[in-house]
């Protein structure tokens, strides 16, 4: 099981295709890319043993940072927020 104190790298999931499948195979790749091969064997085989949909969803956010798509938008709403 994974650490606390590990880098989780971002991964783009929020308004993707909901599919426990497709979700996983894009965590999978984003750990990849990050060089954390070993996390995305260990998440795939924790998330195919699970036992509900949530239970899955809660595996890859313990291995990935869950984040949705932001806009020009949305980094103007925050800043004007911060100021």
């Amino acid at each position: 099981m994974m650490e606390n104190n590990r880098f989780k790298p971002e991964c783009k999931l929020i308004g993707e295709d909901g599919n426990i499948f497709n979700l996983l195979g894009i965590a999978s790749r984003t750990l990849k890319k990050n060089n954390l091969n070993e996390e995305a064997g260990e998440m795939w085989e924790r998330v195919m043993e699970s036992g509900s949909y949530n239970e899955a969803l809660n595996i890859i956010g313990e291995y990935v940072t869950i984040v949705g798509e932001t806009t020009q938008m949305d980094d103007e709403n925050f800043q004007m927020k911060m100021e």
